[in-house]
């Protein structure tokens, strides 16, 4: 599979689209969880929390990214309870770091590939597993979004990837 030409749109945050597509994004971060939700562990084998902020971070830059990051577990929080409280600050690690690999390696690189979306994918999953460590000191809690959340890795970063392949193709 071959990189696609991209084009990372870097709205400023004076620009009132930045605040439409992060509100957008949200949304999709409120959503897909609920969805995810209604399978047993849905929500740690899925990793839905992280989908629309990959692609916001990618597409449409570190400003809109990080918004996305941030608000979208807090909203998810506030409106329903989950995460819970003592998992928000891994969570909002893991979101922030998302944010700045996909933001840094579209900006960086121009281009889209599946190989592309596994390094921002697991260059996010591994810094953040150390943070998690370094902050709850369980190994398995630290590796948790790896061993059971697996599968929510691999749907990012497939579907991710068809995502931003189908965005590469316009300007925003």
């Amino acid at each position: 599979m071959r990189s696609l030409a991209f084009q990372p749109v870097n709205l400023s945050l004076s620009n009132y689209r930045s605040y439409l597509l992060s509100i957008a994004f949200i949304a999709g971060n409120l959503i897909l969880p609920q969805i995810c939700h209604l399978v047993p562990d849905g929500g740690k084998m899925l990793l839905p929390i992280y989908f629309f902020t990959l692609i916001a971070s990618y597409k449409f830059g570190i400003r809109i990214g990080l918004i996305t990051a941030l608000l979208s577990p807090l909203c998810n929080h506030l409106l329903f309870g989950m995460p819970p409280i003592g998992a928000l600050p891994v969570l909002l690690i893991k979101s922030s770091l998302l944010a700045v690999a996909a933001a840094w390696i579209a900006q960086r690189s121009k281009k889209v590939s599946l190989f592309l979306i596994a390094v921002t994918v697991i260059a996010y999953q591994f810094i953040g597993s150390i943070a998690e460590y370094i902050i709850s000191g369980s190994l398995p809690m630290a590796l948790q979004d790896i061993t059971l959340g697996f599968p929510g890795m691999i749907i990012q970063i497939v579907f991710g990837w068809l995502i931003l392949k189908s965005l590469a193709k316009y300007e925003c």
